[in-house]
C-alpha cells in the first residue's frame, strides 16, 4: 500500500495574462510542495490563458505565448511533482481545451476536452475542436482519467475514462457560478462517481471575469459518491486531498476539511462582491464612485462596494431635487457615515433649471411628463462621469435587475457608469441581500429596507404607481426570462392577464436599454447578456 498527496489549486487567473499566470502556477507548485508535500497539482480549466479568453483565442501570437509558458513552467518547477493544468493548443491546425501533464521537466501527455458547451454564457464550439479519446496517465501506480468541465456534466466521457482504465478521475473546471450552482454540482459530481464507482477530484476556478463570477468549491468524492472534500468557496488557496491505496488496490480519497453550508444569500452576496472586486482591481481603477439616493438599490451597491474594494476607494454623492425626500438625504448621509466613505452633496436644481431654459421654446405648448424627470436622471449621470473622468473613479451603476428587465432606468442617466454590481439581482433579493448583510454588521439604515421604493422624479412617486408589486413582478419575470414561459402559460399559472402582459411587453421593448446598460455580474441561470440574445427590432408577439 502508498499513499500520494494530490493538491487542489482554486486560483484566480487573469484572462489575457500568460507568463502571469505561468508564474502564478509556478509558485502555487513551490507552496503545495512545500506545505503540504504534494506529488500532484492539479490546477483547473484554461488556467494558463485564463477563462474564458474568447477571441483572443484567434490572435496568431496566442499559441507562441503559450509555447514559452510552458516552457518556462517545465525549467522552473521540481520535477518531483506532477502538474496537471488546463491551456489552449494547436494541434496540426485544431485549437483545442487541452489538459497538460507535465512532470520531471517534460509536457508528457496532452488530454482534449470531448463536450464543448455552446449554451448559456458558453460558446466553445466557436473557437475549439472536440477531442475523440480518453486519457489515463498513470503516476507512481495509480492510474489517472483526465477529463474537462463539460465531460463530466455530458457524462460519455466519464466512462471512457473508466473503461480506459481510470482508478481515479480528475476533472479541470471553469465552472461560472449562479444561483444554487454550487449544490447542483455536487449532486452531479456525485453521481457520476456513483456511475462509475470511482473516486473524482473536481479542480473549479475562482474570481470573476466580466459578468461571469467563479466560486471554487473545488471538492473530492469518492467511489459511493461520498463528499470527502469541500474546499472554501468565495476563497483562493491550496487544498490538500490524500489518498491511500488499500489492499484491494483500489484508491481512495481519505477524509479531509469540508466547508460548511452558507445560506443562499450569503453566497449570493459574496458572488456579487468577488465580481466587483475582480472587475475593478484587474481593470486598473482606483475606485468606484456611485449616487447615494437614500434607495435600497443604492444602498446595497454601497455595502458591496465598501467590502469589495475598503471604504477608502468608494465615494458616494448625494444629488438631491425638488422631490428627494429629507429622510432620503438624512438616511443617505448616514449610511455614508456608517460605512466611511467619501461622501459628497451635489444639488442638482441649477443643473436642471439651465437645461429647462434651454429647451423652453422646443417644450412650449407640451404637458410636463417623463422627460423633465429623465433630465433629472441625466444632470445626475452628467455629474457622475465628471468626478469619473478626474479622479479616475469607475462609476458603479445601482439598476436591480427588475428594473432592468422592464426598461424602469433612464439611458445617460442612472444608467451610466462601467459595471453594476446588482444587475442581475431581482428586487426582492435586493431586500433580501439588504437584510442578510444587516446581520453580519450595520451597512444600511433600516428605514431605507422598510421604506416603500420611489425613484423620486415626481411628487409622491412609489414604483408601485407603474409597476406591479415587486413580489408579483418578479414572479413574473422569473417566468418569462428564466423559464422561458409565453404570457398564456404564465397567466395559466395565476397571474393577472393585465399584469403579464405589460411587463412582457415592457421587456421585450426595453432590449434596446439593456444592449447599452454596463456589464454586470451573472448570477441567475438566465442573465441579461451573453446567454439571453435577443433581437432588438423585431415583430415578435407577446402571447406567442
Amino acid at each position: 500500500m502508498q499513499d500520494l498527496t494530490l493538491v487542489m489549486a482554486q486560483l484566480d487567473p487573469l484572462v489575457g495574462d500568460i507568463p502571469g499566470n505561468a508564474a502564478r502556477a509556478i509558485e502555487a507548485v513551490r507552496e503545495a510542495r512545500i506545505e503540504h508535500g504534494a506529488d500532484i497539482v492539479v490546477f483547473p480549466e484554461l488556467f494558463l490563458s485564463g477563462y474564458p479568453p474568447e477571441d483572443l483565442l484567434l490572435r496568431p501570437s496566442m499559441e507562441a505565448r503559450l509555447r514559452e509558458a510552458r516552457a518556462k513552467m517545465a525549467a522552473k518547477i521540481s520535477r518531483d511533482v506532477l502538474v496537471i493544468i488546463g491551456y489552449p493548443g494547436v494541434r496540426e491546425g485544431e485549437c483545442y481545451n487541452l489538459a497538460g501533464v507535465l512532470y520531471n521537466g517534460q509536457w508528457e501527455a496532452e488530454y482534449a476536452k470531448q463536450a464543448l458547451p455552446n449554451y448559456q454564457v458558453f460558446d466553445e464550439q466557436r473557437y475549439f475542436t472536440p477531442g475523440t479519446a480518453p486519457l489515463v496517465y498513470e503516476h507512481k501506480g495509480i492510474k489517472l482519467g483526465l477529463l474537462i468541465c463539460e465531460d463530466l456534466w455530458q457524462g460519455t466521457p466519464v466512462q471512457a475514462a473508466r473503461d480506459a482504465g481510470a482508478e481515479v478521475l480528475i476533472s479541470l473546471n471553469a465552472s461560472p457560478y449562479h444561483q444554487d450552482k454550487p449544490r447542483e454540482r455536487l449532486r452531479l459530481l456525485s453521481q457520476r462517481a456513483q456511475d462509475v464507482q470511482r473516486p473524482i477530484i473536481y479542480v473549479n476556478t475562482i474570481g470573476g471575469q466580466d459578468e461571469l463570477v467563479f466560486d471554487g468549491g473545488s471538492s473530492c468524492v469518492d467511489a459511493q459518491g461520498q463528499l470527502k472534500v469541500l474546499a472554501p468557496y468565495w476563497q483562493a488557496g491550496l487544498m490538500p486531498i490524500q489518498l491511500l491505496q488499500t489492499s484491494t488496490g483500489a484508491w481512495e480519497p481519505q477524509p479531509g476539511e469540508i466547508e460548511p453550508d452558507v445560506e443562499p444569500e450569503e453566497s449570493l452576496y459574496c458572488a456579487l462582491v468577488t465580481g466587483l472586486r475582480d472587475y475593478v482591481n484587474k481593470s486598473g481603477f482606483e475606485g468606484v464612485v456611485l449616487g447615494l439616493s437614500g434607495g435600497i438599490d443604492s444602498a446595497l451597491s454601497l455595502a458591496i462596494a465598501v467590502d469589495a474594494l475598503g471604504p477608502q476607494r468608494v465615494q458616494a454623492v448625494m444629488m438631491p431635487y425638488h422631490y428627494t425626500a429629507d429622510i432620503s438625504k438624512q438616511d443617505a448621509a448616514e449610511q455614508a457615515e456608517m460605512l466611511g466613505v467619501h461622501y459628497d452633496v451635489m444639488p442638482i436644481e441649477p443643473m436642471v433649471e439651465a437645461f429647462m431654459g434651454t429647451l423652453a421654446e422646443s417644450f412650449a405648448g407640451t404637458e410636463r411628463d417623463t422627460t423633465e424627470e429623465n433630465l433629472q436622471s441625466r444632470c445626475r449621470g452628467v455629474l457622475l462621469m465628471a468626478i469619473s473622468n478626474k479622479k479616475g473613479l469607475m462609476v458603479l451603476t445601482t439598476g436591480n435587475k427588475s428594473e432592468m428587465a422592464v426598461g424602469y432606468a433612464t439611458l445617460y442617466g442612472d444608467m451610466v457608469g462601467g459595471y453594476n454590481a446588482i444587475k442581475d439581482v431581482y428586487k426582492t433579493w435586493v431586500y433580501r441581500l439588504a437584510r442578510w448583510r444587516n446581520t453580519q454588521s450595520p451597512a444600511i439604515p433600516e428605514r431605507v429596507i422598510e421604506r416603500p421604493p420611489s425613484a423620486e422624479l415626481a411628487p409622491d412617486q412609489q414604483d408601485s404607481d407603474s409597476l406591479p408589486d415587486y413580489d408579483v413582478l418578479d414572479a413574473i419575470l422569473v417566468s418569462y426570462i428564466e423559464g422561458d414561459m409565453s404570457a398564456e402559460a404564465i397567466i395559466a399559472a395565476g397571474f393577472d392577464e393585465d399584469d403579464v402582459y405589460k411587463v412582457v411587453r415592457l421587456v421585450d421593448r426595453c432590449e434596446y436599454k439593456r444592449r447599452q446598460a454596463p456589464v454586470g455580474v451573472r448570477v441567475t441561470p438566465r442573465g441579461f447578456g451573453r446567454d439571453r440574445r435577443y433581437p432588438i427590432v423585431n415583430g415578435w408577439q407577446p402571447g406567442d
